[in-house]
């Protein structure tokens, strides 16, 4: 009943789904920059393909597409088309995002996207790169490798090995150089590049420096980066001298061949490591003329064979049915290890009388150390979003970009976008059966549950009541057939005769089993008058006699 009630559930469900137009994501807050990628205009508009070309003079000639989502044809998003070339889009920030002044308001920064892999992906990228704000202004065709980032973030997968970058571009106060800073490795997100699914990836950093990375609104990675990030945010106060050197009679070799030593006389560098075992005797049944293979006696030349034209016909060989065990051929006697053999004399180790020690440069101040306990708000300002890539797959989709102060505001977004499309993807392709697709579409809506417990809980009350209704006539017409008491009697007078007893929840019989004559007269007619209220409204008076 309950998996006929779930399927029933489920198809309405999935049909109301199916049925609930299309509408694109909206704000419920502030953001920095958000995507829906509303219209197929987007490309020349918002984004700008980049007429740059790479450090080593490659060009950007891969080709981006405005196309539709295969989950809803009206749902569209930004796609790589070509596989095995390099590519460039960017839009610019309708304003800056400034890590001084979120850290101030205590706000954190968010960068949600989703990522779809159409084609299976084989080797490529598919991250942001969150492009630093400059001196001189940024332009998207001039948007490069070069291009300074101040933070990038995405999955990147080649052959076997797959990761989800966070990476940090942070500039030396002290002496201005800019170094990469890689969060620690994420567990493992191999499934999103091969699924055919729309994942959403999140980065969320607070300006207390914490950091939290999702797949699909699951953590899949959490520290800090003044704590976990490679190379350190905060440089050693000290470094090696790169002006010292070892000297030249410093001997690092903590052992020596003993120079006393010397190889002895009896000594055979020429003696093999394995000789003949000369004890081992030729098995019983080992046949050494017997060939290892035969020709097949149960072949026969066809019929349509031609020696003039073909040549001699020659059976097939078979296997020697004498030698399955290995038995058949030269016998030669196995090798064992030669006692003799010591192999190539050298002169044993010693302890080096002129060991100096393990070398290591000098240590000098650190002339570009510095502290920074908050590094959030040092972080370099954001101007643009770009995505410069080189993939060996093609149809990889991008929606929905949001950068924002706000987690919530993501949160809410994601709600009104990835949400929905994945739960209609994972729907349309789980296969598993009515049961299954109703517990997915109950994961993200759990109020469904909530019919579900009407839907059983109404039948079976309102079976209850009917028949507890049922129950309740049946007890009075019980009680005028066996003269049981009811809940009536206890408003009967006290009968003449019997003053000193009253009659409360039951009939009294005498001892002798004689019941009183007034009583009966009395029930009867209460019998007689509760019937007549029973009948219907149209019926006849009884004339008297």
């Amino acid at each position: 009943m309950l998996q006929g009630l779930v399927a029933v559930l489920v198809v309405y469900l999935t049909v109301a789904q199916n049925e609930e137009p299309f509408s694109l994501p909206t704000l419920s807050g502030d953001a920095f920059f958000a995507d829906p990628f509303a219209n197929t205009e987007a490309i020349g508009a918002a984004w700008k393909l980049s007429t740059s070309s790479k450090g080593d003079g490659s060009k950007f000639d891969g080709v981006w597409a405005i196309e539709a989502n295969s989950a809803n044809p009206e749902d569209l998003g930004l796609v790589v088309k070509s596989k095995a070339k390099h590519h460039a889009i960017s839009a610019k920030l309708p304003k800056s995002v400034d890590f001084s002044a979120l850290h101030s308001e205590q706000k954190p920064f968010v960068v949600q996207y989703e990522v779809k892999y159409q084609d299976s992906m084989e080797c490529g990228g598919s991250y942001l790169k969150l492009v630093a704000e400059a001196e001189e202004e940024f332009t998207p065709e001039a948007f490069n490798d070069k291009s300074q980032y101040s933070i990038m973030f995405g999955p990147d997968k080649c052959g076997l090995d797959s990761k989800l970058h966070f990476i940090i571009n942070f500039k030396n106060p002290v002496n201005g150089e800019v170094e990469e800073k890689h969060a620690k490795a994420s567990s493992s997100i191999k499934e999103i590049f091969s699924d055919g699914k729309s994942h959403l990836v999140t980065l969320v950093l607070d300006y207390d420096g914490s950091f939290e990375m999702l797949v699909d609104q699951s953590t899949v990675n959490s520290g800090n980066i003044l704590e976990n990030m490679t190379p350190s945010i905060n440089p050693s106060s000290e470094i090696d001298d790169p002006s010292d050197s070892k000297p030249e009679d410093w001997d690092d070799k903590e052992k020596i061949p003993d120079p006393m030593a010397s190889k002895p006389e009896d000594w055979d560098e020429e003696a093999p490591k394995f000789i003949a075992d000369e004890e081992a005797v030729m098995p019983e049944d080992w046949l050494e003329n017997e060939p290892e293979v035969i020709p097949d006696p149960a072949a026969a030349q066809p019929e349509d064979w031609d020696t003039e034209e073909d040549g001699e016909w020659e059976a097939p060989t078979i296997e020697n049915p004498k030698c399955t065990s290995g038995n058949c051929g030269p016998w030669t006697r196995p090798q064992i290890p030669n006692p003799a053999f010591k192999g190539r004399w050298a002169p044993p180790m010693i302890e080096n009388p002129n060991y100096s020690g393990v070398w290591a440069p000098r240590k000098i101040p650190n002339p570009g150390f510095f502290e920074d306990k908050t590094p959030f708000a040092s972080l370099m300002s954001i101007t643009a979003v770009g995505l410069e890539l080189w993939t060996m797959s093609k149809d990889i989709m991008f929606d929905n970009i949001i950068l924002t102060d706000s987690r919530s505001t993501a949160d809410d977004w994601a709600a009104a976008s990835w949400n929905k499309k994945a739960l209609k993807e994972q729907m349309a392709g789980s296969g598993e059966g009515a049961l299954q697709d109703f517990l997915v579409y109950a994961k993200e809506n759990p109020w469904v549950w909530v019919a579900v417990v009407a839907a059983i809980i109404f039948p079976f009350g309102l079976y209850l009541t009917c028949f507890r209704g049922n129950g309740e006539v049946d007890e009075v017409g019980e009680a005028k057939k066996t003269d049981k008491p009811t809940a009536d009697d206890e408003d009967m007078p006290p009968l003449e005769g019997d003053e000193d007893e009253v009659v409360e929840d039951e009939v009294v019989e005498d001892e002798e089993g004689e019941v009183d004559a007034e009583v009966e007269e009395e029930e009867a007619e209460e019998e007689e008058a509760e019937e007549e209220e029973e009948k219907p409204v149209k019926r006849r008076t009884r004339k008297a006699d």
